[in-house]
């Protein structure tokens, strides 16, 4: 402010305008870095929130349940179906020599119609663990990892202690309290999942309702109306 010359409106004016230059350049810069840090600000709050919705779909998946069987069975269908058959081969042959059939052979021969069930379940904790080996923390990641070796070994994998470590991640990122030392969890498994039984039988209901209603409209003498019958060999030919 020194070397500020006043002595003339040119001058003065000059000197003005310089100062507005000055002003407007730091407003600018400023105005610039706190854009770029609310962008950098909002990115990471998406991060973030991308990370908890990912964990918290992923802790469900993992730890929906409290009663029943809570360890996760790693067979295929395929191994399923192929248990099944053999033990079904073995009941056959025992009732056909006469022998007894052992009460275990039995259940494993019919034990295919929960084998969907089981499956569907497997599928959702592959997926939860590919999620939280990509997105967890340290502990969390070798948690799902070790817990995803089992599962390909063939081992029954129980997903009790990743639950907790998730659980405690969620509160602690949320500002929530730690729970209550007092309180009593008990052991969590995955979130039981329905076949799809109910549906299919909805939907085979509704196929013979729909096959009653044809049969009766051609009781009444208007088969015509659907075109000529067809039967069929057993090579498949079908002959009008």
């Amino acid at each position: 402010m020194r070397n500020l010359d006043f002595s003339s409106w040119q001058t003065l004016l000059s000197t003005l305008l310089g100062l507005s230059v000055i002003t407007l350049i730091g407003v600018g810069i400023r105005l610039l870095l706190m854009q770029t840090v609310q962008q950098r600000r909002e990115r990471e709050n998406r991060q973030i929130n991308e990370r908890l919705r990912t964990l918290i779909a992923a802790y469900k998946s993992l730890g929906g349940s409290f009663t029943g069987n809570l360890a996760v069975n790693p067979a295929h269908l395929r191994d399923l179906k192929r248990a099944a058959a053999a033990a079904g081969g073995r009941v056959s042959a025992a009732a056909a020599t006469g022998d007894t059939v052992l009460p275990g052979e039995a259940v494993k021969a019919g034990d295919l119609g929960g084998s969907d069930r089981h499956r569907r379940i497997r599928d959702t904790v592959e997926v939860a663990l590919a999620d939280i080996i990509l997105l967890g923390t340290e502990e969390q990641v070798r948690l799902a990892a070790h817990a995803a070796q089992e599962m390909i070994e063939g081992r029954p994998v129980h997903t009790g202690e990743l639950v907790v470590s998730l659980r405690n991640f969620i509160r602690e990122v949320l500002n929530l309290d730690p729970v209550p030392q007092g309180v009593q969890i008990p052991t969590q498994g995955p979130a039981r999942i329905l076949g799809a039984k109910t549906k299919e039988g909805g939907r085979d209901g509704g196929g013979a309702q729909g096959g009653k209603t044809v049969g009766g409209g051609g009781g009444g003498g208007s088969g015509s109306s659907f075109g000529p019958a067809h039967s069929s060999d057993e090579d498949g030919t079908h002959h009008a």
